[in-house]
């Protein structure tokens, strides 16, 4: 009888997630506690975490809130450093904090198109940069990176945003060949539309809202934070071991038509 069945268990790992204060990063942060993780939580302003540190507490879990802007490069390194000294070791880096300005492209203003590269690229690469230095010298490590299905469909008024999530599945690439030798998987998940802070204000227009729903082509349903957080959780655990330099689309379908 087999005994090495697949585990989704991250007991006794460290995970870092930037962009933990709302949506998509909350969720993540939540979830990797509850499948056994500690958890260090980047935020923009760490003076507006709200009660999600004491939440991971409830779980059962260590919590490490920490001043991370990813539009900053101080203070990318400083957060990993402190995870670091803090916890003594990082397995798991989920790059979720973004931007997405929008405008049509004729109208596009150039402290929008720096700014969306900033944060959704640069961040990103920076962010997996300090954190893969310490997964090298452990020689294992999981990051998953948040892409978008905009970066493989066209959405009008985001050619910024849609260019930046496309460019972060290829990075997700390139890292994975760069690091695999290390035992470092790296991985990216594409949501679509989710029912977060950010996007509340266009799923509150009836007529966006049911153009949405029927995108989604095959569930016809607005997504929740935790649909891609369960996703995050499997790459970051040993059931994803042989998975790397992949993207894993959550769309409901949508790409599918």
């Amino acid at each position: 009888m087999p005994t090495d069945f697949p585990s989704f268990d991250l007991t006794g790992k460290v995970a870092l997630v930037t962009g933990a204060a709302r949506g998509l990063g909350r969720a993540i942060s939540l979830a990797l506690a509850n499948a056994g993780a500690d958890v260090a939580l980047g935020f923009r302003d760490v003076n507006a975490r709200a009660g999600l540190p004491s939440e991971i507490t409830a779980l059962g879990r260590r919590a490490l809130p920490l001043q991370m802007d990813v539009n900053r490069l101080d203070q990318i390194f400083k957060a990993v450093d402190d995870t670091v000294l803090h916890f003594g070791r990082l397995d798991i880096l989920v790059n979720s904090a973004g931007v997405a300005p929008d405008n049509l492209a004729e109208n596009v203003r150039e402290q929008d198109f720096d700014l969306t590269l900033a944060v959704n690229l640069k961040g990103t690469f920076f962010a997996s940069q300090a954190a893969g230095r310490v997964m090298i010298r452990q020689t294992s490590g999981r990051i998953i990176n948040i892409s978008s299905q905009a970066g493989f469909v066209a959405l009008p008024t985001e050619s910024i945003y849609c260019m930046t999530k496309a460019a972060i599945s290829h990075l997700t690439k390139c890292l994975a060949i760069e690091w695999g030798k290390y035992n470092i998987t790296v991985n990216a998940v594409a949501p679509t539309f989710i029912r977060t802070p950010g996007t509340q204000e266009y799923l509150a227009n009836p007529e966006f809202r049911a153009d949405v729903i029927e995108r989604i082509a095959a569930l016809h349903r607005i997504g929740e934070p935790m649909d891609v957080a369960g996703a995050v959780v499997f790459l970051a655990s040993n059931a994803a071991s042989l998975i790397t330099g992949d993207t894993i689309l959550i769309d409901g379908g949508w790409t599918a038509r």
